[in-house]
């Protein structure tokens, strides 16, 4: 079975985990309900288990793409200014040190310049979305990183390359934001949130899959752009998810309010 490709919401920091007398069980305030809601239905709403994931998240940039070979990673706590007990979360997912090595190869035949390591944790672009989307940390991750260039174009190429995963029992999924402007929040977030958000799922639904990636890459065009994005390293992982998604169709498969934001989550396939 080829399995779909995924650009999920990570949320605000451990937005989920906010109980300290039950940090494992998702807990929070009302708002993020509807996003907690999609990521735990995420894996258990495939038709097939994956047997690994490959994650990109907003929160790791490198020069070149970087791949994470750790057999055990750590959690990186990259994260300020919340209660004690969500720098004790726990997320002991084993790595994917084979499927990592695996992406990187796909990377490198497609000409692309590819590192690995093995030290740094998995940040919380990783760990919140994945601890609500599988509590039981029993299917392997390899976490890739964005390439620090933030060259749209470029993403989506290496989403292109990384395809083949999706035939080998492998689940791609980017885990951003699709609105993501930390200095603006409330009521006058709304409206020009909700532009950008309808111009962009615009681009990423287009049921013609080269036409799509053109939208896609030449996003700063849309609606209300550099409003939701001032940098895009959110933005960043759709790209990896849509190449990687090819000519499957697109859904938008998520749409929720956050701080005044509305932000969505798409589907490949």
């Amino acid at each position: 079975m080829t399995m779909p490709t995924f650009f999920i919401p990570h949320g605000g920091g451990p937005c989920f985990f906010m109980d300290p007398a039950d940090p494992d069980r998702p807990h929070s305030d009302p708002m993020w309900h509807p996003m907690q809601a999609y990521l735990a239905g995420l894996i258990a709403g495939l038709d097939e288990r994956p047997r690994a994931i490959l994650l990109v998240s907003g929160h790791w940039e490198e020069a070149a793409f970087t791949v994470h070979v750790g057999d055990r990673p750590s959690l990186l706590f990259d994260y300020h200014g919340f209660p004690p007990h969500t720098y004790a979360l726990r997320w002991d997912a084993p790595g994917a040190p084979a499927v990592a090595r695996r992406a990187a190869s796909l990377l490198q035949e497609a000409g692309f310049a590819t590192a690995e390591e093995e030290a740094r944790g998995w940040d919380h672009g990783v760990f919140v979305p994945m601890k609500v989307a599988l509590p039981d940390a029993d299917i392997p991750l390899a976490q890739m990183s964005l390439r620090h260039d933030l060259d749209s174009a470029a993403h989506i190429a290496a989403g292109r390359a990384l395809a083949p995963l999706r035939d080998e029992g492998v689940l791609i999924v980017g885990s951003g934001m699709s609105f993501h402007n930390l200095r603006v929040r409330g009521p006058q977030a709304f409206a020009p949130s909700t532009a950008w958000d309808y111009a962009l799922t615009a681009a990423v639904t287009d049921p013609d899959a080269d036409s799509r990636a053109r939208r896609v890459a030449a996003w700063e065009g849309l609606s209300q752009a550099r409003f939701a994005h001032p940098r895009e390293e959110h933005l960043l992982p759709l790209m990896v998810a849509l190449g990687a998604g090819g000519d499957a169709p697109a859904t938008c498969d998520h749409r929720s309010n956050v701080l005044g934001w509305t932000v969505s989550g798409y589907r490949f396939g």
